[in-house]
């Protein structure tokens, strides 16, 4: 006899004793069996249950037939509804292959004979055998719950690879907060870079504030240096998990899933999307109004309210996201055009009218130490009324320093005229250009 079976014996005969006392006669048995059902008792289990008149009858019944024993329920005998040919295959796939997970078995179950049981039922037969171990004989690492003590504390970010939009493959990148389940920030796009990553993670730090952490995979988009300086600017902690090792990351892989089930699933029944303009603005409109505002499993309480019942969170300004994401700022401006000025022009980019005009052309106040000829040539390209600087323009290969954006300030004074010939500077001037003096013109003789 079970300790759960015995505790229930035990319990109705507590209730019944007094009840079923031969001497009573009925109507003082009836007394007492409508006192029973009418007050709640103390049940096997600590919790507060009340008996039914008819049932108090019964136990009395019974337990004047066979005594105590009559009082203990019988085991449940419950017969799997899973055929038992369905598992024995289970069994042996996963012996044929100790590697092979539930998932993997219930996919191959269902390959061949059409349908098959749960990855649960499946997981479930394998632990009551004992075959649950890796490869190596080893059980699998049991990992503990975890929940962040309040929003923001703590957003883990991931990429999910989804349909094809407009013809080419959609990726969605999104950040999860810990405590609420809410999705700050999320973007679709057609690459799995860093500068998507970026737009979804400025878009979620403008709209639901700056967290104090965020854990992401080791992504080739997470790892990048942008990243890395923007989360330094802001005073966010970037925590990458171990290669090999996901765990943390299954908030945001249950949301993928959620995704796959009852978004794309609309998606694909809807029909193409045109571009991803049009699916970002779906998916907006899902995550806000059905995602954001359903009660999870979970946590009891939908995503939004969950996270806005934290109070006010800090917002960045905008100079802070400006200077957190100044590289990708720069780096999707359109690069200026070269000056002929920042280069040594040659002979054949000179214009006929410079060349003629070599007896009138203005002199370097520096002259070079290597040809007076070039100097004076440069001279000759540049009238201009202030010192020139050769430029250096930045290298956006380089992302492990802050660069300034793309400046709009012109070269030339605001009186002169730049000159107009073709932009075919020496190949080599563009790599001793750091080197050059600075020269400063001086007006034409008359």
């Amino acid at each position: 006899m079970s300790d759960r079976r015995r505790d229930v014996a035990l319990f109705r005969y507590s209730l019944i004793r007094e009840a079923a006392d031969p001497a009573l006669t009925n109507a003082e048995r009836g007394v007492l069996v409508r006192a029973l059902a009418a007050r709640d008792h103390v049940g096997p289990g600590g919790a507060r249950v009340r008996v039914a008149r008819n049932t108090v009858d019964r136990w009395i019944r019974a337990w004047k037939v066979g005594g105590f024993d009559a009082l203990v329920p019988a085991g449940r005998i419950v017969e799997p509804s899973t055929p038992a040919a369905m598992l024995d295959l289970a069994v042996k796939l996963k012996r044929e292959v100790p590697g092979r997970t539930a998932a993997q078995v219930a996919e191959i179950i269902a390959a061949s004979q059409g349908w098959s049981p749960s990855r649960r039922t499946v997981q479930r037969l394998f632990a009551n055998l004992g075959l649950n171990t890796r490869p190596d004989g080893s059980p699998p690492a049991v990992f503990g719950r975890f929940e962040a003590a309040a929003a923001n504390d703590r957003w883990t970010g991931d990429a999910l690879h989804g349909p094809v939009v407009g013809g080419h493959k959609a990726y969605l990148f999104a950040f999860i907060d810990d405590y609420s389940r809410a999705i700050p920030g999320y973007r679709w796009g057609h690459s799995e870079d860093t500068v998507r990553l970026e737009a979804a993670l400025r878009h979620g730090l403008a709209s639901r504030g700056i967290p104090r952490s965020i854990y992401v995979d080791n992504g080739s988009a997470f790892v990048a240096a942008p990243l890395l300086r923007a989360c330094a600017v802001l005073g966010i902690r970037l925590v990458h998990s171990r290669p090999g090792r996901p765990e943390g990351r299954g908030k945001i892989e249950r949301f993928f899933r959620t995704v796959r089930d009852q978004f794309l699933v609309e998606i694909s029944a809807r029909g193409d999307i045109g571009d991803l303009i049009e699916m970002n603005r779906l998916f907006a409109a899902w995550i806000e109004t059905a995602y954001h505002r359903r009660v999870h499993s979970e946590t009891k309480a939908a995503p939004l309210e969950r996270f806005m019942a934290g109070g006010a969170f800090l917002l960045p300004t905008p100079d802070q996201l400006h200077e957190a994401f100044l590289w990708s700022e720069q780096r999707m401006s359109p690069r200026p055009r070269r000056s002929a000025c920042t280069a040594t022009p040659t002979k054949s980019t000179l214009p006929s009218s410079a060349a003629a005009s070599s007896s009138s052309s203005t002199r370097s106040t520096s002259p070079p130490s290597r040809s007076a000829g070039k100097a004076d040539r440069w001279a000759k390209a540049c009238p201009v009324s202030s010192a020139v600087t050769p430029t250096r323009w930045p290298n956006p290969n380089r992302s492990h320093r802050p660069r300034r954006p793309a400046s709009t300030t012109s070269l030339f004074s605001p009186t002169a005229t730049p000159p107009s010939w073709p932009s075919t500077a020496h190949p080599s001037t563009t790599r001793r250009s750091s080197r050059r003096p600075t020269l400063t013109s001086a007006p034409a003789s008359s």
